[in-house]
C-alpha cells in the first residue's frame, strides 16, 4: 500500500510542470494565431460614454517581432499624425505640434477611453505573461496568467480560449490587489488572409468606469517586413510614409 501511495505522489509531482509547460505552449500558439511575426494593420477605436456619445479614432499600425510596434493616428483631424512607439516595456507619444516624443506609461490612454496604452500597443501574451494554470472547461481552456515583470499593465489575467481554434474568447484583467480592472471580449472571427482567421472585434468594459465602453475593430492585417529604423524615436515623424 505504501508503495502505491509513493507512485501516486510521484505522478502528481511530475504532472504539475507538464501542465504548466503545456499552458505556455498553448499561449505561444495562440499568439501566432492572432498576429503574424511582422505585419501592418488598420484599426478603429470607438469610445462610448454613458450618454451614448462616441469618439472614434483610426490607427495605422506596424509591428516587428516580439517587442517593436508603431501606431499612427489617421483620424480624427485633431489627432491626425500623432504617433506612438513601443519598444518592450518602453512607450513614447509623438505630437507634431510639440516636435519631440514624450514618455507615456502602459496604464495611460492615448485615446482617453477604457483601452489603455498596453491594450492599444499590445505585445504577445507569451512575451509578457507566464501561464501558471490551465484547465479544460467544455470546449474551452481557462488559463491563469501571471505578469513576468511589474512593468506590465495587469498583474494577472484569466483567459478563456477556444480549444480548437486556439483563439481568446474573453480575458479578465486584474491588478496585483486582485481587483478586476476590465474585461476584454473577442468577437466576430474573420478571414484576413488565406488561412488566417482571428477575431475582428475587441470590446471592453470596466467596473471602474461604469456605463463606459470601448470597441476596437480590425479592418486589415497583413504580413509585411520593416527595417529596424522604423522603430526608432527619430522615425516617428515619418511613419505616414509607410502607408501604401
Amino acid at each position: 500500500m505504501k508503495t502505491i501511495w509513493m507512485f501516486m505522489l510521484a505522478g502528481l509531482l511530475f504532472a504539475a510542470p507538464v501542465q504548466a509547460m503545456d499552458g505556455n505552449e498553448f499561449l505561444q500558439q495562440l499568439d501566432k494565431n492572432l498576429y503574424p511575426p511582422s505585419y501592418e494593420m488598420y484599426r478603429k477605436i470607438i469610445d462610448i460614454q454613458p450618454d451614448g456619445t462616441k469618439k472614434e479614432f483610426t490607427l495605422y499600425t506596424v509591428r516587428k517581432g516580439l517587442d517593436k510596434m508603431v501606431a499612427l493616428f489617421l483620424a480624427p483631424p485633431s489627432d491626425k499624425n500623432r504617433s506612438t512607439l513601443r519598444l518592450g516595456d518602453n512607450m513614447w507619444l509623438y505630437i507634431p505640434s510639440v516636435g519631440k516624443p514624450v514618455r507615456i506609461t502602459s496604464l495611460q490612454s492615448v485615446t482617453g477611453g477604457i483601452f489603455n496604452n498596453s491594450d492599444i500597443m499590445s505585445l504577445d501574451y507569451s512575451a509578457e505573461y507566464n501561464c501558471e494554470e490551465m484547465r479544460e472547461e467544455g470546449e474551452t481552456y481557462v488559463l491563469k496568467l501571471k505578469a513576468k515583470t511589474n512593468a506590465v499593465a495587469y498583474d494577472n489575467l484569466v483567459m478563456v480560449a477556444d480549444k480548437k481554434l486556439g483563439l481568446p474568447l474573453r480575458i479578465e484583467c486584474y491588478a496585483a490587489s486582485g481587483m478586476l480592472i476590465k474585461t476584454l471580449y473577442f468577437k466576430e472571427i474573420k478571414e484576413f488572409a488565406a488561412g488566417f482567421h482571428r477575431p475582428s472585434v475587441l470590446e471592453t468594459d470596466s467596473p471602474l468606469h461604469k456605463g463606459y465602453k470601448s470597441i476596437m475593430i480590425f479592418a486589415k492585417i497583413q504580413r509585411r517586413d520593416f527595417p529596424d529604423e522604423v522603430f526608432t524615436l527619430n522615425y516617428l515623424p515619418s511613419v505616414e510614409g509607410l502607408r501604401r
